[in-house]
Parts: C-alpha cells; sequence; structure tokens
C-alpha cells in the first residue's frame, strides 16, 4: 500500500513541481535536484534510528508511526501553495518513508536465510505491483487535476495504517532485541557495521552504485520524457505501469526458480549486466516507443537487488538485521543525496538542442558508467564458485 501511494504521485511530483517555478523544465530540473537531495538526505539520517528503533522496540511500532506520518505528509502536499511548502513536505516524505528499512528487517525475521533472496525477490515484487497499479492512476488523476494523486495516496497510506495497527504482529521477539544505542542509530555508526563483518563492505559498494544508477529515473525520468518525447502525465503512468508489470514479472515470477538454478552469484552479476545494458539504450534510442521497448533489457536488473540482500543478510546475526536494514538503507540515502543533483545537472547541460553540449542521453548513459562500477565491484567482492 505504502509503494502504490508512492506511485500515485511519481508521474505528477516533478509537474507540480514544473508548475509551481513558472513551467519552465531546465529551471524545475534545479528544484527537482535538490528536492531529490533533500528527501535523500532525511532517508540518510532517518533510516538507521528507524532501524535501532525496530531492532530495541520491535517492527511493528515504527512501521505504524511512519505509515501515519507518511498519510499527513501527502495531504501536506495536496495543500502546497508554494514550492516552500512542497519542500518542507518532501523532508517529512524522507523521514517518514524510512520505515522500507524496517520492512526489510521484518523479512529477514520471518524467513529463513537460505530463503530470504527469493523473499526479497518477492517483496521487490510488491514494489513492481505497486508501479503497476500506482502510475496508471497517478497519471490519470494527474491530467484533470495535478493535486488529486496526492489526496488519493494520503487515503492510501492512512489505510495502510488502519490496517496495520489491526493485523500486523509483531516480526521480532523480545529476547532478541537489542538496547537502542546512538553508535549504531548515527548515519555513520551504521555504516561501521559494514566495515566490521568480513566481505560485506565490498558487497555494500556494489549496492551502492546501483542505488546511485537508479536515481536516474527518480531525478530526470518525468522531465525527460517530457521534453524529449512530449509525454502527458496520463502517458507517463502508462509508461511507469508497464514498468512495473515487467518488474513484477521478474522479481515475482522468475527470481525464485532461477536463483534455485544459477545461485545468488550469478543472478548478481546478471542484473548489473542487464541494467549496463538497459540504461545504454535507454541512452541511445530516439522515440517513446523505442524507449519503452528498452525496458525489456532493463528489467532484469530487478535480479541484482534481491540476491545481494540475501547475500549480505546471511552474514548478519538475527539480531542486528534491522541495523543491516538501516545501514543499507543509509547508503540509498547517500546516493539519492548525489543522484538527484548529479543527473538533473547533467539533464540541464545536455537536453538543450541549441546547447553547446546536446546529447540527449546522457544521464542514462552516465548511470550505465555508474553500474559498470558495480559490477567490477561485484566481481570483486563475490567469487563465481565456494562460499560466498
Amino acid at each position: 500500500m505504502d509503494v502504490l501511494s508512492l506511485g500515485v504521485v511519481i508521474p505528477i511530483t516533478a509537474k507540480l513541481i514544473k508548475q509551481l517555478s513558472g513551467d519552465n523544465p531546465i529551471d524545475a530540473a534545479s528544484y527537482v535536484g535538490w528536492f531529490g537531495t533533500i528527501w535523500a538526505l532525511m532517508q540518510f539520517f532517518s533510516s538507521p534510528i528507524m532501524g535501532a528503533l525496530s531492532d530495541r522496540f520491535g517492527r511493528r511500532p515504527v512501521l505504524l508511526i511512519s505509515a501515519f506520518g507518511l498519510g499527513i505528509d501527502y495531504i501536506i502536499m495536496a495543500l502546497a501553495p508554494n514550492l516552500t511548502w512542497l519542500f518542507v513536505g518532501r523532508i517529512l516524505a524522507g523521514i517518514t518513508a524510512a520505515s522500507f528499512s524496517t520492512a526489510s528487517a521484518y523479512i529477514a525475521d520471518v524467513t529463513p536465510p537460505e530463503k530470504r533472496s527469493a523473499a526479497y525477490g518477492i517483496y521487490g515484487a510488491t514494489f513492481g505491483l505497486g508501479f503497476i497499479l500506482g502510475p496508471a492512476l497517478g497519471g490519470y488523476l494527474g491530467d484533470i487535476d495535478l493535486r488529486l494523486p496526492f489526496w488519493v495516496s494520503a487515503g492510501l497510506t492512512l489505510l495502510n495504517a488502519c490496517y496495520g495497527l489491526l493485523f500486523l504482529p509483531e516480526s521480532l521477539p523480545k529476547e532478541l532485541r537489542k538496547p537502542f544505542r546512538w553508535s549504531r542509530a548515527n548515519p555513520l555508526g551504521s555504516l561501521m557495521l559494514l566495515k566490521s563483518v568480513p566481505g560485506l563492505l565490498p558487497m555494500a559498494i556494489s549496492l551502492f552504485t546501483y542505488q546511485l544508477a537508479h536515481s536516474v529515473f527518480s531525478s530526470v525520468f518525468v522531465l525527460y520524457t517530457d521534453k524529449r518525447f512530449l509525454w502527458t502525465p496520463g502517458q507517463v503512468g502508462q509508461a511507469l505501469a508497464i514498468v512495473g508489470i515487467l518488474n513484477f514479472i521478474v522479481q515475482g515470477a522468475l527470481i525464485r526458480p532461477l536463483m534455485g538454478i544459477l545461485g545468488e552469484r550469478w543472478m548478481v552479476f546478471i542484473g548489473l549486466i542487464g541494467g549496463i545494458l538497459g540504461f545504454t539504450a535507454y541512452g541511445v534510442v530516439d522515440t517513446g516507443s523505442l524507449f519503452m521497448a528498452s525496458t525489456v533489457i532493463f528489467c532484469t536488473m530487478g535480479f541484482f537487488s534481491a540476491a545481494i540482500q540475501g547475500l549480505m543478510s546471511k552474514r548478519m546475526d538475527p539480531s542486528m538485521q534491522g541495523q543491516l536494514s538501516g545501514a543499507n538503507s543509509s547508503l540509498n540515502g547517500i546516493a539519492g543525496m548525489i543522484g538527484p543533483l548529479l543527473f538533473t545537472s547533467v539533464f540541464r547541460a545536455t537536453i538543450d538542442p541549441q546547447g553547446s553540449f546536446y546529447v540527449p542521453g546522457a544521464p542514462f548513459f552516465l548511470a550505465a558508467l555508474v553500474l559498470g562500477v558495480g559490477l567490477l565491484t561485484a566481481r570483486i567482492a563475490i567469487p563465481l564458485k565456494g562460499n560466498s
């Protein structure tokens, strides 16, 4: 439900920023970059705190508080009269959306180690399902009114909070809980965990490059397709729904059988190579239909996230899964702080046909390069044979 509500606002957030900034796509790119960075900054500080709190008090209360907070945040953004209030809404969204790390820890609590990669695949498939229905609905609603998707997302998130309040059980037994310490709850202390376990840091670096490269979508996708292909919010929503369908197929139907045949190591490499080829294809094509066709190649990157999370979680004690999830979310926060400014800057410098350097696909070429670094790191970190 949280992902569904997130998907509803994706097709229209950048367009609302563009509207409030004077309908200039180049200026809007700057605001989108800064909005994305502040959202990620809040994630960076909040995720390890959420993870440590969930290790101390259990996953359920953290998830419920986050869900109620996210619903209030959507209401603020629905009413925002200017960019300042929208900015406040993005700050609150960054804090409350940090609950995804707690949900990841919940999965680790209730799943045996040997089945976690497949479970994370199902978890990823829920994102795909949310992005099938959410963007399609958000694009349709955005064609009616750019504020309407925020109201719908608020309703979905608050409904989800009520569902959790009534039906969600606690997953972490009291005997496995750890005392709350700021040394583990602050971002740097959380990231130090990645150095303390042999072999964990190289995997985390590879995961970081994946997160950084993937931020090209949240940074420039809506502005890019608006500027280059003249897509409406409805068309953006339909495109994201197709992406969601493919992601759901990959993570919901293909990961589990392929994981049993190929193993987690090979799934990591297949996912990274597929992502590199997909990003490159996105940058090369010059029509909307070919851009969407490239998604068939890119969707194989969905194999990577579940496989790498499964490999990393196997190295951790059950009582520290929340801290690991918080550390991974902090990495995502760092990637999110760098990515929006990086990719929107590249977009602004290369999208103008009258500019001195017109390479409209440049943001996606850069994403492919970043993911190439991740592939090299993964090859160093993960042996193809033996114990990982």
